[in-house]
């Protein structure tokens, strides 16, 4: 299969149990674009085949750059559906994440980014249900509203959202249960905008550690929980420099809905917060820490802006004792002469 409707397919770019993402060309318009379709094992499951409509039509109507926009609509010949959207350059988070953790600073950045783009979403009416890395892609950008950084997370993978007045009705679990609400592991329909805010909050540890702050291999691990659970402290990470941010994650990931933020932009306010101060209070904390591999494309481009900010803070570090002694043997100079 080399084309569809009018679009040139040029790789796979990912492939899950319901479809198969391709990286196409629109020669009409000279764009890339992503190509999702129907796997054709499920071509014949109406619930199934509905669903993925609802995805292309959801992510249709919603009006934010935060989200990928779908923007055509067709059927193969073999009658499977398929839908094309924009194509997000940067790659996703799962990818960053395949490197190791992030310097905590540009972690929390990132957190916040996320956080802000949940908060669109939610503005929408939407409620997503699997926010996970590999369902966050990195569209480049020069206008990036935290840390100085080249990219901004983009939503996608909506095939398991709902509208928020949906959203307590709805009895089937689903989601990545390292990144899912306990309520959603319950499949009672208790749950709202908040299980998105707690998949933002395991999104965020995963970035600072490495790993998700509750790893859960089925929804059994999830409902088994401890309800006063919080995860795993910080502070061998960041030691003295902890700040709140042991509090603040706790109460993100909490186990009671109740206990949690209300709203996504809340908690993006004070992981930028958080963001800021390690960048002024911990320089050499940040600077020890290693990012990503050079090896990779998507990896080497989040990098390098993290060890920009780094080293330009260093540079500066540096160069204040220089620019002392430079002054002090002036200012001899001047009063010998």
């Amino acid at each position: 299969m080399d084309v569809i409707g009018r679009y040139r397919l040029q790789s796979k770019i990912g492939a899950g149990a319901f479809a198969t993402v391709w990286r196409g060309y629109d020669d009409d318009l000279d764009v890339d674009v992503a190509v999702k379709v129907l796997a054709d094992n499920w071509a014949s499951r109406a619930d199934v085949r509905e669903r993925f409509l609802s995805e292309a039509r959801l992510m249709r109507r919603i009006a934010s750059d935060r989200v990928v926009r779908v923007f055509d609509l067709g059927q193969l010949p073999d009658g499977r559906p398929y839908f094309v959207m924009d194509y997000v350059s940067g790659g996703s988070l799962a990818e960053v994440l395949s490197h190791g953790s992030l310097d905590p600073a540009d972690a929390l950045w990132w957190g916040a980014d996320l956080a802000r783009a949940v908060a669109a979403l939610h503005e929408e009416g939407v409620v997503h249900r699997d926010i996970t890395p590999a369902n966050l892609l990195l569209r480049p950008s020069q206008a990036v509203e935290s840390g100085g950084g080249t990219h901004r997370i983009v939503l996608a993978d909506l095939g398991l959202a709902k509208r928020a007045a949906e959203a307590s009705g709805l009895t089937q679990a689903v989601g990545t249960p390292s990144y899912m609400a306990p309520e959603q592991g319950r499949g009672d329909g208790g749950f709202d905008e908040r299980a998105d805010v707690y998949a933002v909050g395991a999104v965020t540890y995963a970035l600072m550690t490495g790993r998700p702050p509750f790893v859960a291999s089925s929804i059994t691990d999830v409902l088994q929980r401890d309800p006063d659970s919080n995860p795993p402290s910080l502070r061998p990470l960041l030691h003295d420099s902890i700040g709140q941010l042991d509090e603040i994650l706790a109460r993100t990931l909490a186990y009671r809905v109740g206990d949690r933020w209300n709203r996504a932009d809340s908690l993006a306010d004070r992981l930028e917060a958080e963001a800021y101060r390690l960048e002024q209070e911990a320089p050499v904390l940040a600077a020890q820490r290693t990012t990503l591999s050079d090896h990779d494309e998507v990896g080497t481009t989040v990098a390098q802006a993290a060890r920009a900010r780094r080293s330009r803070r260093g540079w500066l570090l540096l160069s204040l004792p220089i620019l002392f002694l430079a002054a002090a043997a002036g200012s001899w100079f001047l009063i010998g002469r």
